[in-house]
């Protein structure tokens, strides 16, 4: 029997006990969001908890791609197995994901101890569509330690990423200047480390100068975590293996203080959130057709009845 007619449980079976293919197909099936990914989320989140996600954003052409293949290579020479979910802009002709993080990370893709996924943004605001929680949950509940959410890093991502990682990593270029300087104070609310990418650049101790001196501003609890700033050339990997380094001890710094049980429990009540805002979104849909919709429409036209009057009234019953 072919993974694409198995049933969801013997999917999870399957990709529990290290079978690409049948995780491959999950993926595929949280991403379209229908009843069988209801069922796999349901399967996975018992058994989730144990991983850990790490979030590198940026501005595009930060090199984000570059230093996740980095990362990798590095993470992997330590012997330990990892995830990653590239997420991409949404293809404008299938609505599937654009493959160049792929592509960048081709090295890696033959190595059993690596698991690379493109997906979509699918037009969501930021970049991250509801699908990406449920991956990452995913990749836990298979036996994934480590997963990296690499974002497209345009408008609201930047800060939102942040709510669905334990680190998150702000990757930013010398030079990076007063052109982003109205992001700057959102990145540095978000920061867990700070990565200054191709820092062989003219630039870079301007850029270290900069953030030190915004976060230096930045009024830090004494006994909190000051977001570190690391030097990186991420092409011939030069400073990943700090970067790693640091990524640990934020995740016992963390650990230690509480912090990452607090940070967990506001991602999944956030999350909660957002599911609950879809189904209202979809029943939303569902109210605004047929007959009565198409009435009530022309009288508002006609100013016969307001539009709240009109809307309180197709609302009925479901809003109490």
């Amino acid at each position: 029997m072919s993974r694409r007619s198995l049933p969801v449980p013997d999917l999870f079976a399957a990709a529990c006990d290290h079978d690409r293919a049948a995780l491959a197909r999950l993926l595929s099936l949280l991403e379209r969001g229908d009843d069988e990914a209801r069922q796999i989320s349901r399967l996975a989140h018992p058994r989730s908890g144990n991983g850990y996600l790490v979030g590198y954003t940026g501005a595009p052409g930060a090199g984000k791609s570059t230093l996740t293949s980095a990362t990798i290579g590095h993470v992997r020479s330590l012997g330990l197995e990892l995830a990653v979910l590239a997420i991409d802009p949404s293809s404008p002709f299938t609505g599937g994901a654009i493959l160049g993080d792929r592509v960048r990370m081709q090295d890696h893709a033959t190595d059993p101890g690596v698991f690379i996924r493109s997906m979509a943004t699918r037009g969501h605001l930021g970049g991250l569509s509801l699908a990406t929680p449920e991956a990452a949950r995913l990749m836990d509940a298979v036996g994934k330690p480590w997963t990296i959410i690499e974002t497209v890093g345009v408008g609201q991502v930047e800060v939102e990423i942040a709510g669905k990682a334990d680190t998150t990593v702000v990757v930013v270029n010398p030079g990076w200047g007063d052109s982003v300087q109205a992001n700057k104070a959102g990145l540095m609310e978000i920061a867990d480390v700070f990565v200054i990418n191709k820092a062989d650049r003219k630039g870079a101790d301007e850029t270290r100068r900069d953030l030190e001196q915004m976060l230096d501003l930045s009024d830090l609890p004494h006994d909190a975590w000051r977001p570190p700033i690391l030097a990186c050339v991420a092409v011939d990997g030069a400073g990943v293996p700090e970067l790693w380094d640091t990524i640990g001890r934020h995740r016992a710094f963390i650990t230690d203080s509480g912090e990452l049980a607090r940070r967990r429990s506001f991602r999944i009540r956030e999350e909660l959130r957002e599911i609950v805002a879809r189904r209202l979104e979809q029943r939303a849909r569902e109210l605004t057709g047929g007959s009565r919709w198409d009435e009530l429409g022309e009288q508002v036209v006609a100013r016969q009845v307001d539009p709240w009057s009109a809307a309180d009234e197709m609302l009925a019953g479901v809003i109490a």
